[in-house]
């Protein structure tokens, strides 16, 4: 799967959220985010349906659904951001790290998943 663009996140986080949309519904959830009219969310549609990244039923009231997982497209862009790390998933840690802070329950929760890692 190639790296998604913004707007493809938008009109996938919008599908992820019913089984099925109409245009009118996908509209509404982007529009906020993107400022985009029907005409454009329909382009952006049929655009990534041909990627397969999108299912359309057509003569369905409803015809619009996510032909993909968003854990599919997360396990994606971690492979990249990966591949900048050279695959060092510890040294893509730390530069988030580095770079922002987190809270006291992040924190707890990190050292949680790295002790339950270590079997």
């Amino acid at each position: 799967m190639k790296k998604l663009t913004d707007g493809e996140w938008a009109v996938l986080r919008a599908l992820w959220s019913a089984p099925r949309l109409s245009l009118g519904e996908v509209t509404a959830l982007v529009q906020a985010e993107t400022g985009w009219q029907r005409n454009t969310v329909f382009t952006y549609l049929t655009r990534m349906e041909k990627k397969g990244l999108v299912a359309i039923e057509r003569g369905s009231a409803q015809p619009y659904r996510a032909a993909v997982t968003r854990e599919d497209c997360a396990a994606a862009e971690r492979a990249e951001l990966l591949r900048v790390y050279n695959g060092a998933a510890g040294e893509l840690v730390a530069a988030f790290l580095r770079q922002s802070s987190i809270s006291a329950e992040e924190r707890d929760r990190l050292r949680q998943l790295l002790d339950e890692m270590e079997v």
